[in-house]
């Protein structure tokens, strides 16, 4: 237990120090720092007070233990009673706390940037896209988060091919991460005449924001060109070159951005974007380097390489990771994913904490 306790004692002094730091006049005028800073006591927060709490019960214990050395036989009843209390709140508070110490990602914090790509089922898999996007905007503004888009490529038959969208709001990352792989949909499409189900994807991306200086990129791995914008967007479109269009040549990757109002907010959110993209690509690479036979994070968008399933004829949604299913595919299409995502939350942890004390 005392090494336990050494470790927490550790993280009270760095959260004090924290709020030190969080008061001088340097740090207070740097809004990255402070930014930073505010983002790691906001996780240290939760630690510190189930910790205190903790350490107050156990003074209580021990002091209720002496007075069962009393001769007073009130006393040593009103003692045993408050022991008899406070035992199961110490044991809740230890296994909090055990939860709570487990190693987080170090991004789950930050702001996310989801890409949504219509995959197997043609037209039915880019509606899909679009029904995906909107739950999730739903979610988004019912937790008051600020979205953005990015980057949306419509298609003829409605939803998107592609939509991409930044989330700003208070982890925002480490509640969509899960989203990431193949979502698969079971109903009858509007063109299906036959009354026949359909089964399509839609795969999901969730890439978090990452600072300038917590992630390098080479400006000279970049190819940076700037074009007409196309589409609906205001009188500046097709007259000026707004649209941007940036490359990372090791990798490959392309980020297209034309929905800001002039070509240096197009460029600033194209370079975001391609930041997260490849600090995403090196993260999964390193992943796959240290377990040969990992899968890539969002798989292909084929059939049967599901994370998800909804399935409109029985108002269903199943998330086959860890089993979890409802008949709620209504309200879940509504933006009301609180369950489910507290779900993913409660089994990563529940997983992370088994590895932990194997």
């Amino acid at each position: 237990m005392s090494k336990m306790e050494d470790r927490l004692d550790g993280i009270v002094e760095r959260y004090n120090e924290i709020n030190e730091l969080m008061m001088r006049s340097d740090i207070v005028s740097d809004r990255k720092t402070m930014a930073k800073l505010g983002r790691e006591q906001n996780e240290l927060t939760p630690i510190v007070e189930t910790y205190q709490k903790y350490k107050k019960a156990k003074e209580e214990l021990a002091e209720d233990q002496e007075l069962l050395k009393e001769d007073d036989k009130e006393i040593r009843e009103m003692a045993q009673a408050e022991i008899d209390e406070l035992e199961p709140k110490i044991q809740a508070d230890l296994d909090r706390l055990e939860i709570l110490l487990v190693p987080k990602d170090p991004n789950d914090s930050h702001n996310c940037i989801l890409e949504i790509r219509g995959a197997a089922g043609g037209d039915e898999g880019n509606i899909f896209a679009g029904d995906l996007y909107r739950m999730y905007i739903k979610y988004c503004e019912s937790k008051n988060w600020k979205t953005e888009i990015i980057e949306a490529e419509p298609s003829e038959a409605g939803g998107y091919s592609l939509i991409s969208f930044k989330v700003t709001g208070d982890g925002a990352y480490g509640t969509f991460k899960f989203e990431s792989g193949s979502h698969r949909v079971q109903r009858v499409p509007k063109t299906e005449s036959q009354g026949r189900i359909h089964t399509s994807t839609a795969t999901v991306l969730c890439m978090p924001e990452i600072e300038e200086e917590d992630f390098e990129l080479d400006m000279n791995d970049l190819e940076i060109e700037t074009m007409r914008s196309s589409g609906a967007g205001g009188q500046h479109i097709n007259k000026t070159d707004s649209a941007v269009r940036i490359v990372h040549k090791p990798t490959g990757i392309v980020v297209k951005c034309q929905d800001g109002r002039s070509q240096h907010e197009n460029r600033a959110t194209a370079l975001m974007t391609i930041r997260a993209r490849v600090y995403e690509e090196q993260q999964r690479e390193k992943e796959a380097k240290n377990e040969a036979e990992r899968m890539s994070k969002i798989g292909t968008g084929d059939r049967a390489e599901k994370i998800r399933t909804y399935n409109y004829p029985q108002n269903r949604v199943t998330d086959h990771r860890i089993g979890y299913t409802v008949n709620q595919l209504d309200r879940i299409m509504d933006g009301r994913l609180d369950d489910l995502m507290n779900a993913l939350t409660a089994a990563d942890q529940k997983a992370k904490l088994a590895g932990e004390r194997s």
